[in-house]
C-alpha cells in the first residue's frame, strides 16, 4: 500500500483486492431511510491504450476527458491475467493539477461467468477532467489484448471536452515526473473506439463520442429487478465466481425459501439506498444449491478518508464498473459495509437468500461476501464497521446452522493458490474458519494485514460471548473498610468491549439469582437488596445466547439506624451570664452497628458534629424553655433522632436567705443592676431551687476574696473570686445532677486576709 497526495487532498492507494477510492465523492442521496429513490445512472467512457511493439508495455498519453470520478483498466479476455504494474493519474476538475501515479491491483480475485472483460480494481479519483495511464509488464509475459481505460462518470452527468491528448506542461504543475518518451511513445493515431454500455436518462441528448473515447447508448430501459426482499423470481441465466467454476448452481426458476436465523437480522440498506440502476443488470440472480457455509471478508482497497454519506456513490460506481465496464451481471459483493457500520445490500436477489456472488474465486457457490469500504493494511476498520460485519455474518451463518467461530469444510471448484502459498486442485476439501479473509482462498492481500489480523475479534463479536464485561461503580452505597454498604435502592453499572448492537440483554444477579433484567444497550440497572450480605454480579447475554458473567462484588444491605447510647442532656457551664445568653453544655453519645457518620443539631439552630464529638457549648435565653433536637446518621444514611428541653432560671441575690453583714452595690454591669457584697467572716447566702444544674454568678477582680460552697448542707469546695481582669456576671462554679430535684446552695464568706470581700449576683439553675 502506498500513500500519495493530490493537489487538493490526501489520497491513499493500495495494490490489493477490491475498489480503490482516492478522493472526494460525488453522488446523490444515500437513501438510508430505505425509501424509493431515483436510480443513479453512472456513465462509462473508454479509451484504448497504445501497446508497445514487444507487447510488454502500454500507455494512454496525458489527455483531457469529459468529467469522470472512477477509472479502471480492462482487457478483452476475462480469463487473462495481467502480469505487470498498472498506474494511472488524473487531473481534478478546475484545478489544473495532476495527481501522483496511482497503482491499481491488476487481479481482483473474483470474476463472473459470461463476463465480457477482465479488469483491474476500479479507483475512485473524485471529479476529474484529465487522465493518463501506463503499464509496465514483465519481459516474460505479454499484456492481454484489448487494453483500455474505463472512466465512470457518477450520476450520468457529463460535460466538457472529448478525451483528446493534452499539451504537456513543462515541469508539471505538481512537480510530478513526465512519461519517458522512449518507454511511452505517443500514438500516431487516435486510439480505436471501444464500445461500452452507457445508459443515459431518457431526456438527455448524448453527444457523439470523440476520437479516443467511445460510448454507445443502450436500448430502451428494461424493467428493473425487484428490490431484494426475497420475493424476486429468478428467470435468467446464472453466474459463478469464475469462467469454469464447476460448483455453480443450475439456473433457478424459483426463489428458495429464506431460512430462519438463530440471531436477529441487522438493519440493511437496500439497493435503492445507493440508487442502483437496475436496468443495467436485468439478469436474474442465481442461488446457492445448498447452504452458505462461510463468510468471506473483503476490503475494497479504497481510501478511508470518505464521509459515510458518500458511501452510496462509491458503491454505485463500483457497480457500474463491474456491470457496464466488465460485463458482470451485477455487483460482485453480496454486502458492503461502510466505516460507520451501515450495511448495504450488494448483489440483488434477497438479502435473506443464498445469492451467488462474484467475490471469491472458486468458492462463490458456498460462501457470501462482505466488503468493508476502505483500506485496512495498516489499521483495522473502526469498531462500528467490524461490529456490523460480525452481526451480518452471524445472521447469515445462523440461517444455516453454522457457528461464527467454527471451522468449515469447503470444496474447491477450481485450481488455485492463496496468499500463504497453499495450492489446490478442483474437488479438494479445505478447512477454513467460518468467517475468513479473501486471502485464505486466493492469492491477494485482501482484506489487508490489519483487518485480517482482527478477524479473530470479528469472530468473537459474531459468536459471543460478550467480552470485557466489567462490573463498575455501584452507586447508592458507602464503603466501610473495603465493603460497600447500602440501605436502599442502588444502581449497578458495567461496561463491555463488545458493542451493544451484539448484546441481547443484561441480568443483574444477586446471590446467583436474577434481580433485574435490562436491554443490551443498557449500562446500568437499579435494584433494592434485602437486609444482609449479598454477592452481586452482572451476566451479559450475547445475541447468540452465550453468556458471560462478571466478577462478584460483596454488598451489605443495612437498614439499622444509629442509637443514642447517651440521651441528649443539658448542663450549665462557666462563662458570662446574661438574661438572653445563659452558658450551657449540650451533651450526647451516638453509636451505630456499622459506622457512625455524624450527629446533626437541627434545633434551635443547625450544626453538624463528627462521629466522635459528644458535647457542644451553647447558650439559651433565661426563663424560656428551649428544645434541643439531635439526629445521628450512619455512613449509609440511616438516622435516628433524640431531643432534650431545658429552661435556665436566674435567682437574684435578693432572693437568698442572708446571715451576717451584706452591702448592696449598684451597677449596670450587675444582673438586675444590683449585687451583694460582704467582707464579714462566715456571712452567708442560701438559695433553694428545684433543678438539675446550678451555677453561682459573681463579680471578680484582683482584690476579690474566697467563699466556701455548700450544697444540701455539705461543703463541696472553696471558690476563689480573685481575677487579674475585672469580670461581671461570671458563672464561677457549676454543679449538675442526673435529674431535676430540690436543692439548697449556700455560700459562706471566708474573709481571706488582705482581700476579704466577695460580690455575688445570684445563681442560675436549669429546670
Amino acid at each position: 500500500m502506498r500513500a500519495r497526495w493530490w493537489g487538493t487532498g490526501a489520497v491513499v492507494a493500495a495494490a490489493v483486492c477490491g475498489t480503490l477510492v482516492v478522493q472526494g465523492v460525488s453522488g446523490g442521496d444515500s437513501g438510508h431511510d430505505g425509501k424509493a429513490a431515483a436510480p443513479v445512472r453512472d456513465r462509462v467512457r473508454s479509451a484504448a491504450l497504445d501497446v508497445r511493439g514487444d507487447g510488454t508495455g502500454a500507455t494512454l498519453a496525458r489527455r483531457d476527458a469529459k468529467p469522470f470520478s472512477m477509472l479502471g483498466v480492462s482487457w478483452e479476455k476475462p480469463s487473462a491475467r495481467l502480469a505487470g504494474k498498472v498506474e494511472v493519474r488524473s487531473r481534478a476538475v478546475g484545478s489544473g493539477k495532476w495527481s501522483d501515479w496511482l497503482l491499481l491491483d491488476s487481479d481482483r480475485g473474483a470474476g463472473e461467468q459470461n463476463a465480457a472483460r477482465g479488469g483491474t480494481e476500479p479507483a475512485w479519483v473524485g471529479l476529474s477532467d484529465g487522465v493518463e495511464a501506463r503499464i509496465n509488464g514483465k519481459a516474460t509475459a505479454k499484456l492481454p489484448a484489448g487494453l483500455r481505460l474505463d472512466m465512470i462518470t457518477a450520476g450520468g452527468k457529463s460535460t466538457g471536452g472529448d478525451a483528446e491528448p493534452a499539451a504537456y506542461v513543462a515541469d508539471g504543475p505538481d512537480d510530478t515526473e513526465e512519461p519517458v518518451a522512449t518507454d511511452t511513445p505517443t500514438p500516431t493515431s487516435e486510439p480505436t473506439d471501444v464500445t461500452t454500455t452507457d445508459p443515459a436518462p431518457p431526456e438527455e441528448t448524448t453527444a457523439e463520442p470523440s476520437a479516443g473515447e467511445s460510448t454507445t447508448e443502450p436500448p430502451a430501459e428494461s424493467p428493473s429487478a425487484s428490490e431484494s426482499t426475497g420475493s424476486t423470481e429468478s428467470t435468467g441465466p446464472t453466474d459463478s465466481a469464475s469462467p469454469s467454476d464447476s460448483a455453480t448452481p443450475s439456473p433457478s426458476l424459483s426463489v428458495p425459501a429464506a431460512p430462519r436465523s438463530t440471531v436477529p437480522r441487522p438493519p440493511i440498506t437496500p439497493r435503492s439506498g445507493w440508487k442502483a440502476d437496475e436496468s443495467i443488470s436485468p439478469e436474474a440472480p442465481a442461488y446457492i444449491d445448498g447452504k452458505i457455509k462461510a463468510v468471506v471478508v473483503h476490503h475494497t482497497a479504497s481510501t478511508n478518508d470518505y464521509t459515510c454519506a458518500e458511501a452510496p456513490s462509491i458503491i454505485n460506481a463500483v457497480y457500474t464498473y463491474d456491470v457496464t465496464g466488465l460485463g458482470w451481471k451485477d455487483l460482485g459483493y453480496n454486502f458492503v459495509v461502510d466505516k460507520c457500520g451501515t450495511i448495504y445490500e450488494g448483489r440483488k436477489g434477497g438479502v435473506d437468500l443464498p445469492v451467488v456472488g462474484a467475490h471469491a474465486y472458486g468458492f462463490n457457490s458456498q460462501t457470501t461476501g462482505i466488503a468493508v469500504l476502505g483500506t485496512y493494511v495498516d489499521s483495522p476498520p473502526p469498531m462500528a464497521a467490524m461490529a456490523s460485519v460480525a452481526r451480518l455474518a452471524a445472521w447469515k451463518l445462523g440461517q444455516y446452522g453454522v457457528q461464527p467461530d467454527a471451522t468449515v469444510t469447503l470444496t474447491t471448484a477450481l485450481s488455485g493458490q492463496n496468499l500463504a502459498g497453499r495450492t489446490w486442485e478442483p474437488g479438494e476439501e479445505m478447512t477454513l474458519p467460518a468467517i475468513h479473509g479473501h486471502r485464505d482462498g486466493y492469492n491477494t492481500l485482501c482484506p489487508g494485514d490489519a483487518f485480517y489480523a482482527a478477524l479473530g475479534t470479528v469472530r468473537t463479536l459474531a459468536a459471543g460471548p460478550v467480552t470485557g464485561l466489567t462490573l463498575g461503580v455501584v452507586t447508592g452505597t458507602a464503603t466501610v473498610g473495603t465493603t460497600p454498604y447500602t440501605n436502599g435502592p442502588l444502581t449497578v453499572s458495567w461496561s463491555t468491549t463488545t458493542p451493544a448492537s451484539l448484546i441481547s440483554s443484561f441480568r443483574v444477579l444477586v446471590d446467583g439469582r436474577t434481580a433485574a433484567t435490562v436491554a443490551g444497550s443498557a449500562t446500568s440497572a437499579k435494584l433494592t437488596l434485602p437486609a444482609g450480605t449479598h454477592k452481586v454480579q452482572v451476566e451479559a447475554v450475547h445475541q447468540s445466547g452465550r453468556t458471560a458473567t462478571s466478577a462478584t462484588r460483596t454488598v451489605v444491605a443495612d437498614t439499622t439506624a444509629p442509637t443514642f447510647t447517651t440521651k441528649p442532656n443539658l448542663s450549665l457551664r462557666t462563662g458570662t451570664v446574661s438574661t438572653t445568653a445563659v452558658p450551657l453544655t449540650l451533651g450526647w453519645k451516638a453509636a451505630d452497628n456499622v459506622s457512625l457518620k455524624e450527629t446533626r443539631l437541627t434545633a434551635p439552630l443547625a450544626r453538624t458534629y463528627g462521629p466522635t464529638v459528644t458535647s457542644a457549648a451553647q447558650t439559651a435565653k433565661s426563663g424560656a424553655a428551649t428544645a434541643w433536637a439531635l439526629r445521628a446518621y450512619d455512613t449509609l444514611g440511616n438516622s435516628a433522632s433524640a431531643s432534650v428541653t431545658g429552661t435556665p432560671v436566674i435567682l437574684q441575690e435578693t432572693s437568698a436567705t442572708r446571715s451576717g453583714t451584706w452591702t448592696t452595690k449598684s451597677s449596670a454591669s450587675y444582673l438586675g443592676g444590683k449585687s451583694l457584697s460582704s467582707s464579714t467572716k462566715n456571712a452567708s447566702l442560701t438559695w433553694t431551687f428545684t433543678g438539675r444544674s446550678v451555677a453561682w454568678v459573681v463579680s471578680r477582680a484582683s482584690a476579690s476574696g474566697q467563699a466556701d460552697i455548700y450544697v444540701d448542707g455539705t461543703r463541696l469546695t472553696t471558690a476563689d473570686l480573685k481575677s487579674s481582669a475585672t469580670a461581671y456576671r461570671n458563672a464561677l462554679w457549676t454543679k449538675t445532677w442526673p435529674t431535676s430535684t430540690k436543692h439548697t446552695l449556700k455560700i459562706v464568706v471566708r474573709a481571706t486576709t488582705g482581700r476579704p470581700a466577695i460580690t455575688t449576683d445570684g445563681i442560675v439553675y436549669l429546670k
